[in-house]
């Protein structure tokens, strides 16, 4: 019997007012919690992979609102509003939403879990925005947020600006080391090895563009996983004209040294 608290799910609503309303309803569904849950179990306690349960989802959820706004604010038009004249509250809400519902599938396998996802994601996506919005914006959000969750697997292509949000977020859950599960000692692992060398990962406002991407590392095995990770994510995201990324390595001193820019 799983005896996990609930998890209460915070990102920073500030004055969408339909962002906090569909936070509390997230909050409040005991299925969406054990649906977390049971992602974690096939993840963790039997695939021996990284967490995918809420932990992960506050890391990326939050990640996924930090880089909408600052694309908002550098007036990047969401996938929303160029196809269905809707808002940046509106795009904020898929986002958000997407991220809480992309690793559902993990629940039912790893292999193929962004298709698995969409099993659980469509009717839990009506269900939570059902009340906040009317028809036709009702479909149009949940057909929103189905295109985010299927389109985060490295290669899919996403089609908005939204979908490449939640796809870079999900990669950005890699500061010591959880983008992997620590290796056993004497195992040899890449993978590993440089998942743990990923000390802070910082999204500011970039120095050339609206997006930066600031990542410390201890060591210079953390180079393998921007690349392998995020930087694959990011170039097969319409995100990649507007982020750079800046990764540099913790000096004794407490100095970084700059060892990768893109």
């Amino acid at each position: 019997m799983d005896e996990h608290h609930d998890f209460a799910l915070s990102v920073p609503s500030r004055r969408n007012t339909k962002l906090q309303a569909l936070l509390e309803r997230i909050n409040a569904d005991a299925e969406l919690q054990q649906l977390w849950r049971c992602a974690n179990v096939n993840a963790v306690d039997r695939a021996g992979f990284s967490d995918h349960g809420p932990v992960h989802v506050q890391i990326v959820a939050n990640a996924a609102l930090r880089l909408m706004r600052l694309l908002l604010a550098a007036e990047v038009k969401p996938g929303v509003a160029t196809a269905y004249a809707l808002g940046d509250a509106e795009a904020e809400v898929v986002v958000v939403l997407a991220c809480c519902l992309h690793d559902l599938g993990i629940a039912i396998s790893r292999d193929d879990h962004e298709r698995h996802s969409l099993i659980f994601a469509y009717p839990k996506a009506r269900q939570l925005l059902a009340g906040l919005y009317p028809e036709p914006t009702l479909t149009i959000l949940t057909a929103e947020v189905l295109h985010c969750v299927v389109a985060h697997h490295w290669d899919a292509r996403p089609l908005t600006i939204e979908a490449g949000v939640v796809k870079v977020a999900d990669a950005l859950d890699m500061s010591e080391g959880r983008s992997r599960i620590p290796f056993e000692a004497g195992e040899v692992n890449i993978h590993s090895m440089s998942a743990q060398a990923i000390t802070t990962v910082r999204i500011v406002p970039g120095q050339q563009r609206p997006v930066g991407l600031d990542i410390t590392m201890s060591n210079a095995a953390g180079i393998f996983q921007v690349d392998e990770l995020l930087k694959r994510k990011l170039e097969h995201s319409p995100l990649a004209p507007y982020v750079e990324i800046v990764a540099g390595i913790r000096q004794a001193d407490g100095s970084v040294a700059e060892v990768y820019r893109r």
